[in-house]
């Protein structure tokens, strides 16, 4: 730090009586205190930079981490939509119960349970127009759609879905089989008849439901979101549905 002073006492050499003026400086520098004020300062302005940029990156990515799971599990939702709108089903006349040691029949709705890994798991199985092709080839027909869950590589679970055309193989687990929705923490069906009551298995081919099918299915998905989960839900009304034998 400069300080300046202004001095008019030296006369000139000839003798004249006129004043000289000069500026002279001197450097007096920062104190230790000062510097460790500034030290502090500086320390504080640089600490709450910080923290609002981490929480701002932080906010981004669990914004970002809700749209992924949205967008994935509204994917997920609508394809099963779109399959349980395409379902396909025998009806009377041209359906009869299933006589014992007959083969099941082909167009059934089949919701069960399964164990993976220790937990339980629902499965579905029904017949749908909604055939999904792939490769060059775009073949149409009532396919057998299973919806059932696997374990993944990262730990967690996902949902997929087999999709095969006449004729129906024994069901099994394949690896080409597509994903629904992956980081599925809980996934749950609801099978409800023609009174409105809630069933959480169900087997048209089975005479406690009379050999009916379902006139709505529920779908609720649960989905791993950071130390979370967000959970999403709708339920189908089937265009069509078998009654009751009576």
């Amino acid at each position: 730090m400069h300080e300046k002073f202004q001095k008019n006492r030296l006369l000139p050499a000839d003798g004249s009586h006129r004043w000289i003026s000069f500026i002279c400086y001197t450097d007096r520098g920062f104190t230790l205190l000062e510097i460790l004020v500034a030290i502090v300062i500086f320390a504080i302005i640089v600490t709450t930079i910080f923290v609002s940029y981490s929480s701002l990156l932080s906010g981004k990515e669990t914004t970002d981490q809700g749209t992924a799971a949205y967008e994935m599990a509204k994917n997920c939702l609508n394809r099963m939509m779109v399959d349980l709108g395409s379902i396909h089903l025998s009806l009377p006349p041209g359906y009869s119960a299933p006589e014992l040691g007959e083969p099941p029949e082909l167009y059934r709705i089949v919701g069960d349970m399964f164990d993976l890994q220790g937990v339980e798991f629902p499965r579905l199985r029904f017949t749908s127009l909604a055939h999904v092709s792939f490769g060059e080839k775009t073949q149409k027909g009532i396919a057998e759609i299973v919806y059932y869950v696997q374990a993944g590589d990262d730990g967690n679970y996902v949902l997929k879905r087999a999709d095969n055309l006449y004729p129906y193989p024994e069901f099994e687990e394949k690896a080409k089989d597509p994903v629904l929705c992956k980081d599925l923490k809980s996934l749950v069906f609801k099978y409800y008849d023609q009174e409105g009551t809630a069933h959480d298995l169900w087997d048209s081919d089975n005479e406690e439901f009379r050999f009916s099918t379902p006139k709505a299915i529920g779908i609720k998905i649960e989905l791993t979101q950071g130390s979370g989960s967000v959970p999403f839900e709708t339920m189908v009304t089937l265009p069509v549905y078998r009654e009751e034998k009576q």
